[in-house]
């Protein structure tokens, strides 16, 4: 499973932006797409999880504001909108795979969101 994660760029608070996670290869086999983000100095934290049900889980941080999607293809899609200064950081989407009682995670390169004025 190969991943590319696009769609970051400079927005001003209250903006909006659109991450678009693309995902190619053993995609039927994708049991969840993630989005993570880490910001300057801080640990890695969960933003928003789909699973191949259709099934969303959202950071309380961001619930209300951000919505996950996929289409057909399983490409996923991160709307962020009333976006906060905080939410500054570098995004990277996550796929997990689960094999009998293995699992594998596949992870894009990230994209780079800036919130400021």
């Amino acid at each position: 499973v190969q991943l590319q994660a696009s769609g970051g760029g400079l927005v001003q608070p209250g903006g909006s932006l659109r991450l678009s996670c693309v995902a190619s290869g053993s995609i039927s086999s994708i049991n969840a797409i993630t989005w993570y983000r880490q910001a300057p100095g801080k640990q890695r934290e969960l933003v928003a999880a789909i699973t191949s049900g259709g099934t969303t889980n959202y950071a309380d941080s961001v619930k209300g504001r951000f919505t996950i999607s996929r289409d057909n293809a399983k490409n996923v899609f991160l709307q962020m909108s009333s976006l906060k200064s905080e939410d500054t950081a570098v995004y990277y989407c996550n796929a997990v795979r689960i094999l009998g009682w293995s699992r594998y995670d596949y992870w894009g390169q990230g994209t780079l969101v800036t919130v400021s004025s």
